[in-house]
């Protein structure tokens, strides 16, 4: 009896993953370890340059094949490797290689990993300049913070980005939604078919052992990637807002902020005086996390979910945030800490955590019920798996009914084709 051969997956990511740089690297190794324990046989490729704190995909199992942007080289590539699932992380991955992945593997199931709706972030990023330009007041967005879904749409429906994002929706077959805010922003707003996207949050194992007690933690803690704009513009409002309330009440409050990438910019914020710690990228951030009393997340935009407070809430470390860090994030239940809107309430919520233990353990107990209820693995990787299941085996319905799908493939690609070749054709003249 001739045993059946795994499922053959190729995974094309904007960049190798760096899993303690990014919650969206963190969030594409979660996929993967899901494939791994299906037995499944992978193939991560990305045309980027190797990061300084990628993860080691070879260790697991994976191949490594870096790939090259408008060159035919790939069309050998795939040809031959011939996958029955091909993934691509972020939207602009699959606007390069897409017409060459439905060209050369016309059957395989095309998947795209949204780490959050890049549209909707920069549609935020716009809002927040504009507020900050009408008004010098650092401390209240309430306003910025209670948009409609309507308002959502018309900052995003007329942006290039959302165009490109959503017409790259189309094109595939599934995609993979982390916010259910944003799920619901598509199919209400966009009219977008909400059979062509699957949610699937951050999924992690439940801690079952103790986390570090109240009495053995010190300090305050902000963490993120500074190439994010969102988590710079969270470290610039807490510099320039949030910290100087938080010293007024605890005069020797200490504040620690670990970034991957961290830009001579921020460096240059670091004040020990002020107790203010700008300690660069954290070679184990869940050991960081650890040993502080309160995350901080002054998020003033941004999209997807946060891995930061998941994190968090794997160290049993309470945390404060504004309503973009929480979207999406805790359905009904209770949060682990506090939701703010302004930078008084933000710091005095930041204060009451820090110095009131009966309440820290209160928040403490909400992150763990509030992961066992929505951040299984146990129960997203399953149901990840049925559903990639489930479309090859309906693949030619979905394509039938996804016209519009279709049609931008047809033209898009065709676009893309030429213009990837004239490319080609131009670099191996200038090499001549």
């Amino acid at each position: 009896m001739i045993e059946p051969r795994a499922t053959k997956v190729l995974v094309i990511g904007y960049v190798w993953p760096e899993p303690r740089s990014s919650a969206a690297s963190g969030h594409v190794m979660q996929i993967l370890d899901v494939f791994l324990d299906q037995g499944w046989d992978i193939t991560f490729s990305s045309p980027a340059g190797f990061g300084e704190q990628r993860a080691d995909l070879t260790a697991l199992g994976i191949d490594e094949v870096p790939i090259e942007l408008n060159n035919s080289s790939f069309d050998a590539f795939i040809s031959e490797l011939a996958p029955d699932i091909v993934l691509f992380d972020q939207f602009m991955m699959e606007e390069q290689f897409g017409w060459r992945v439905e060209k050369h593997c016309p059957d395989a199931l095309r998947v795209l990993e949204s780490c959050d709706l890049q549209s909707l972030r920069l549609g935020r990023h716009q809002r927040l300049k504009e507020r900050l330009k009408a008004s010098d007041d650092n401390n209240d967005f309430n306003e910025l913070f209670a948009p409609a879904a309507r308002e959502e749409f018309e900052h995003m429906a007329d942006t290039d980005l959302a165009k490109r994002e959503i017409a790259s929706f189309y094109r595939c077959d599934l995609t993979l939604m982390v916010s259910e805010v944003e799920v619901e922003l598509l199919v209400e707003q966009f009219r977008f078919p909400r059979n062509l996207l699957h949610w699937c949050p951050l999924m992690v194992d439940v801690p079952s052992r103790a986390s570090v007690p109240f009495e053995d933690r010190a300090h305050f803690l902000h963490i993120g990637n500074f190439r994010h704009a969102p988590n710079w513009d969270a470290v610039l409002w807490l510099k320039s807002a949030i910290w100087p309330l938080i010293r007024e009440q605890i005069p020797g409050a200490q504040l620690h902020i670990y970034g991957a990438y961290t830009p001579p910019k921020a460096t240059a914020l670091h004040n020990p005086a002020q107790g203010f710690h700008v300690m660069n990228w954290a070679e184990d951030a869940l050991q960081v996390m650890s040993s502080a009393r309160v995350c901080m997340a002054p998020l003033r935009f941004g999209a997807g979910i946060k891995g930061k407070i998941v994190d968090a809430m794997l160290c049993g470390t309470p945390n404060v945030t504004t309503p973009v860090g929480a979207e999406a994030m805790h359905d009904q239940e209770a949060w682990p800490g506090a939701v703010t809107r302004s930078a008084r309430e933000f710091a005095d919520h930041a204060v009451q955590l820090h110095n009131d233990k009966t309440r820290w353990l209160d928040a403490q107990a909400h992150g763990k019920t509030l992961l066992a209820s929505r951040y299984r693995k146990t129960v997203h990787g399953p149901a990840l798996i049925q559903r990639l299941v489930d479309c090859q085996q309906n693949l030619a319905n979905i394509r039938r009914d996804n016209f519009t799908g279709s049609m931008l493939r047809h033209h898009q690609h065709k676009s893309t084709q030429y213009m990837a070749q004239w490319i080609e054709a131009k670099n191996r003249l200038n090499q001549e």
